[in-house]
C-alpha cells in the first residue's frame, strides 16, 4: 500500500511511495507526531538522479525487516534536497561537523524539535568493507536517544551553537580590490591540471564557475595562462566521457582525473553553467570545437529535457534498468553492427576496443584532438567530422530504443533561470532563432507560472501535477531576475526589464536584512527552522548571495547609481580572505567582485528593436566578450532605467551609447565605430 509520499510533487519522493517505510514528507505532521510520542526523527535526504540514493533505497528502504525497525524506532521523514535546499543545507552542515564529510543519501537523526544529534551518508544493509550495517547504526542511535539524554543534549547544544556562529555576519577580512582578484587567480593556477585540464584531483568536477573566473581574469589582465585554463579544461571535458559524445550534455562529474568515467547523471544546472561558459569561450577564441560541444548540449536540452510547457526538467538519472551508465555505453560489436562502413573510423575516433574501458563496455571519448585522429587515419578533417556526425546520428537512433534513464520532470525556478540566461547569451551571440525561441519560451513560463504580481518567485512547478509549489529561495529570485535581464538583452523588449526589476525589488524586501547587511537564503516570512540559512560558498550552483549581489550591481549600473557598488563591496569584504585562499569555493562571487571593482561596460541601444540598424548594433555588441556588459534598450518606449534617460536616436537613426563608470562616449550609429568603442581596453587600476 502506498505511503504518504504517493501524492507528493517530487519525483524523488514518489520513488519511495511503495516503500514499507512509513515515510512522512517534511512538515508539521511529522514533528507533531514525534513530539507527541517523544520519538526521534530519522531524516533521509536525497534526489532523483542520485545513484547511491537508489542503492540504499533498494537495500534498506524496500526491505520489510529494515522498514519495520525504522517504523518502530523513528518518525521517518523523506526530503528532496532540490525542492528543499534550506533543509538540506542545515542538516548537511551538521553531518559535516559530526563526521567530517557529507554527501547523499544523507541520513540525520533529530530530536522532536528538529535539532540534529547524529548523521551520516550511505550505509549498506549488512556490515561490509568496514562499514556498519544500516540496521546496526539506527538501533544504536535510537538506543542513545533513550538511554543517554545528557549526551544527546550536549550534542544538540553544540549544533545550535554551530548554527548561531555560522549565521552571525562577520566583519571585513580584507579589501575587495584588483589585488584580491590577482591573488585568487594565482591560487587557482596552482591547482591547474596542465596535462588533463581542470583542477587536480579525483573525482573531478567541472568547477565551471572557477573556469569562468579564469576567463574573466584573462579579459581583464590579458593573462595567457588564465585563458589556457578555461579553454583547455572545457575542451578536455568535451572530449572526455564526461560529455555525452552521442547525444550531447555533460554528466555531473568524472570519477577519475582523465574525464573518462563519469557519474552518469545529468543535471540541468551543470549544463546551464557550461553552456554559458562555452558561449563566452567561443567569443574569445572562435574555437569551432567549443561551439560544437556547446550547441550539442543545447540540442540535448531541447530534445531530452524540455517539457511540453517550455520548462526544463531537473535531471536525468545515472541508472537505467538498475545499472549505472547502461544507457550510454557501447561495445565494439555494437558499433560494427550499427555503423557498417563507418565503424572503423568511429572506433578509432572514440577509441573503442574489444573489452572496452568500463565494465566490459566502452564509454565513448576522444582521447586526442580530432585533427590528430584525421592525420593518423589519412583523412581530411572535414571528412572525419562528416563521418562522425553521421555515426553519431545512427548511434543516437539506436540508443533511443533503449530503456531510458529516469527523468526528474519538476521545473525548478532557479535552475531554469540559469539555463534561460545561458540560452539567451547563446542566441544573442550566434543569432540562432531556435535557441532564442527556447530561451524566451522558458522565461515566459517562469514569468507566467512562477512569479506572482508582487514579484515573489515560487520554487517548483510540478511536471506531474502542473502545480506551482513552495516559496522560492534567494537563488530562485536572483537567478530569475538575472534571466529576465538577459532576455531583455536578447529581445530588447523593455517589458523584461520591468519584470526583472519587480523580482529584484521583492528579493531585496524579503531576503536582505538591513540591520546586519546580510542576504539570507530563506525569506523573512518563510518557515521557521532551527536556523536561517546563509549559504556563502558557490558549490554546484552559485550561492544565493552571490547571485543577489550581481542583481544589485546590475541594477545600480542601469540606474546610474554609483553608490550601489558600496553595499556589495561591504558584503564581500567579509569573504575577502576566503575568496583569495579558496577561490574554487567562490568562483561566481569572484566574477561579481570584478563587476563591483571595475564597473560595467554599459550599452544603451536607442531605436526600434526590430530595425536593421538596432540589429546591426546589437550584433556588434555580441561580437565581443564583455564580462561586465550591461545592455539596455527602450524599445521605443519610455525609458525604464537611468542608463536610457535622455538618450536620443541621432537623426532618427538607431544609436548606441557606450558608458563606463557612468561616463559615456560619443553616441554612434554604425556598428564599426561601436565595435571600436567596445574594444577600447579597460583601464585597469
Amino acid at each position: 500500500m502506498p505511503n504518504r509520499l504517493a501524492t507528493e510533487s517530487s519525483p524523488y519522493l514518489r520513488q519511495h511511495a511503495e516503500n514499507p517505510v512509513d515515510w512522512y514528507p517534511w512538515g508539521t505532521e511529522a514533528f507533531e507526531r514525534a513530539r507527541a510520542e517523544q520519538r526521534p526523527i530519522l531524516l533521509s535526504v536525497g534526489y532523483a538522479a542520485c545513484h547511491w540514493c537508489h542503492v540504499m533505497a533498494h537495500e534498506s528502504f524496500e526491505d520489510a525487516d529494515t522498514a519495520a525497525l525504522m517504523n518502530a524506532l523513528f518518525v521517518n521523514v523523506k526530503v528532496d534536497r532540490e525542492e528543499r535546499p534550506d533543509v538540506d543545507a542545515i542538516y548537511m552542515q551538521a553531518v559535516q561537523a559530526l563526521t567530517g564529510q557529507g554527501g547523499w543519501p544523507m541520513t540525520v537523526v533529530l530530536t522532536p524539535d528538529g535539532a540534529p544529534y547524529w548523521g551520516g551518508t550511505y550505509f549498506p544493509k549488512d556490515d561490509r568493507h568496514g562499514m556498519p550495517s544500516f540496521t546496526r547504526v539506527i538501533q544504536a542511535v535510537a538506543n542513545a536517544y533513550r538511554d543517554q539524554p545528557d549526551a544527546i543534549a550536549r550534542t544538540t547544544d553544540a549544533m545550535r551553537a554551530l548554527y548561531a556562529n555560522s549565521s552571525r555576519p562577520a566583519g571585513p577580512s580584507g579589501t575587495v580590490d584588483a589585488a584580491l582578484l590577482e591573488r585568487a587567480f594565482a591560487q587557482l593556477a596552482t591547482r591547474y591540471d596542465r596535462p588533463l585540464g581542470g583542477f587536480t584531483g579525483a573525482p573531478k568536477f567541472p568547477q565551471t564557475m572557477a573556469l569562468d573566473f579564469c576567463l574573466r581574469w584573462h579579459a581583464r589582465s590579458g593573462d595567457a595562462l588564465a585563458l589556457e585554463i578555461a579553454h583547455r579544461s572545457f575542451v578536455a571535458m568535451g572530449r572526455g566521457g564526461l560529455f555525452d559524445q552521442i547525444g550531447g550534455g555533460f554528466a555531473r562529474y568524472s570519477t577519475d582525473a582523465e574525464w573518462l568515467v563519469p557519474h552518469f547523471e545529468k543535471m540541468l544546472y551543470d549544463n546551464a553553467l557550461l553552456v554559458r561558459l562555452g558561449v563566452h569561450l567561443w567569443q574569445v577564441t572562435r574555437d569551432e570545437e567549443v561551439r560544437r560541444i556547446t550547441e550539442a548540449t543545447i540540442r540535448w536540452l531541447a530534445r531530452e529535457m524540455t517539457l511540453a510547457n517550455g520548462g526544463f526538467a531537473s535531471s536525468l538519472d545515472a541508472d537505467s534498468e538498475g545499472v549505472e551508465g547502461k544507457f550510454y555505453v557501447w561495445t565494439a560489436h555494437e558499433l560494427d553492427a550499427v555503423l557498417g562502413d563507418d565503424a572503423a573510423i568511429a572506433r578509432a575516433y572514440w577509441r573503442v576496443q574489444p573489452g572496452g574501458n568500463f565494465e566490459g563496455h566502452s564509454i565513448l571519448h576522444v582521447p586526442v584532438a580530432p585533427a590528430l585522429v584525421a592525420a593518423r587515419l589519412g583523412l581530411p578533417e572535414a571528412q572525419l567530422r562528416s563521418t562522425i556526425e553521421r555515426a553519431s546520428g545512427a548511434l543516437l537512433t539506436v540508443r533511443e530504443q533503449r530503456v531510458r534513464p529516469g527523468l526528474d520532470d519538476k521545473v525548478l525556478a532557479g535552475w531554469n533561470a540559469l539555463m534561460a540566461r545561458a540560452l539567451a547569451d547563446a542566441a544573442r551571440v550566434w543569432h540562432d532563432p531556435a535557441v532564442r525561441a527556447l530561451a524566451v519560451r522558458n522565461a515566459t513560463l517562469l514569468r507566467d507560472r512562477l512569479v506572482n504580481a508582487d514579484g515573489r518567485v515560487t520554487r517548483v512547478l510540478s511536471g506531474t501535477h502542473g502545480l506551482s509549489i513552495g516559496p522560492g529561495f534567494l537563488e530562485d529570485h536572483a537567478a530569475v531576475a538575472l534571466a529576465f535581464l538577459s532576455i531583455h538583452e536578447l529581445t530588447l523588449d523593455p517589458a523584461w526589464l520591468h519584470h526583472a526589476r519587480r523580482v529584484a525589488d521583492a528579493m531585496r524586501l524579503h531576503f536582505f536584512d538591513e540591520g546586519t547587511v546580510a542576504w539570507y537564503d530563506t525569506p523573512s516570512d518563510g518557515e521557521v527552522l532551527i536556523t536561517r540559512v546563509r549559504e556563502l560558498n558557490d558549490n554546484a550552483t552559485p550561492a544565493g548571495p552571490s547571485l543577489a549581489l550581481e542583481v544589485m550591481l546590475r541594477f545600480g549600473e542601469l540606474d546610474g547609481n554609483s553608490a550601489a557598488r558600496s553595499e556589495p563591496l561591504t558584503a564581500m569584504a567579509a569573504l575577502a580572505e576566503p575568496m583569495s585562499k579558496w577561490p574554487n569555493a567562490f568562483g561566481y562571487l569572484l566574477g561579481v567582485a570584478q563587476l563591483a571593482i571595475d564597473g560595467a561596460v554599459a550599452v544603451a541601444l536607442i531605436g526600434d528593436p526590430d530595425s536593421a540598424g538596432i540589429q546591426a548594433l546589437a550584433a556588434a555588441v555580441a561580437e565581443q566578450y564583455l564580462p561586465t556588459l550591461v545592455l539596455a534598450s527602450t524599445g521605443g518606449e519610455t525609458a525604464s532605467a537611468a542608463l536610457l534617460e535622455g538618450r536620443a536616436a541621432i537623426g532618427g537613426t538607431a544609436t548606441a551609447h557606450v558608458c563606463r563608470n557612468f561616463r559615456c562616449a560619443m553616441p554612434v550609429t554604425d556598428a564599426a565605430t561601436l565595435l571600436q568603442q567596445l574594444c577600447t581596453p579597460l583601464a585597469v587600476p
